[in-house]
């Protein structure tokens, strides 16, 4: 009851918040994603330098998050700027695997059958090895939105925007009236965000993969 209290009391506040979070996860996937696949369709066809993209997209997933934002602190200070960049970058990293991976695997035969037919390199991409790959990569950009929704939270330690605020206000007056109250609110919003987003991912996934990928 206390809970209901506290959100139908704070309604426009607790709305604002969640757009923000949602925003900025949002776009920092977005970017991530363009950034993600642009190095793949660049290192893909050169096996030694694809493995190696891999290995290290892999690798820098364990780069503690808030030590990777209080780097950032030094050349963009606190607010916007450091928590975008960080999570532009973690966004990034399992959707450039799962593209190398997909793009990859696409058969060498349907390659060759669209060369035969007098198609140019971009074509190919665009036409037979994007849309193949595309169920490999949308597998990554919904791992990468649950995890970035979930990141995105620890930017109020940059004074960044979203709903980690709640939390970390709240855990910080533990004790004190509507400490618990705040630090669930903001919980329980980031995973309905998360929910929401994934639904409208899987939605995409049915609107864009052809029916003989699905």
């Amino acid at each position: 009851m206390n809970l209901w209290n506290y959100i139908r009391g704070r309604g426009d506040t607790l709305a604002f918040l969640t757009y923000q979070h949602a925003s900025l996860a949002f776009q920092t996937v977005l970017v991530g994603t363009v950034v993600a696949i642009l190095v793949a369709v660049a290192v893909y066809r050169l096996p030694v330098l694809s493995q190696l993209t891999l290995t290290s997209s892999r690798v820098a997933l364990t780069i503690p998050s808030l030590a990777l934002l209080a780097l950032l602190l030094v050349p963009f200070g606190l607010g916007v700027v450091p928590s975008f960049v960080m999570l532009a970058f973690f966004a990034a990293l399992p959707v450039i695997g799962n593209a190398i991976v997909g793009l990859r695997s696409v058969p060498p035969t349907l390659v060759e059958s669209a060369r035969g037919i007098g198609l140019s390199r971009r074509r190919i991409l665009l036409t037979v090895e994007l849309p193949i790959a595309w169920p490999v990569i949308l597998t990554g950009i919904r791992v990468s939105t649950q995890m970035i929704v979930g990141v995105a939270a620890i930017v109020a330690y940059v004074l960044g925007p979203g709903l980690g605020s709640l939390i970390f206000n709240g855990l910080s007056r533990l004790g004190g009236a509507n400490a618990l109250e705040m630090a669930l609110t903001g919980t329980i919003l980031i995973v309905v965000v998360a929910l929401v987003f994934d639904a409208l991912l899987v939605l995409l996934g049915r609107l864009t993969i052809a029916k003989g990928l699905q």
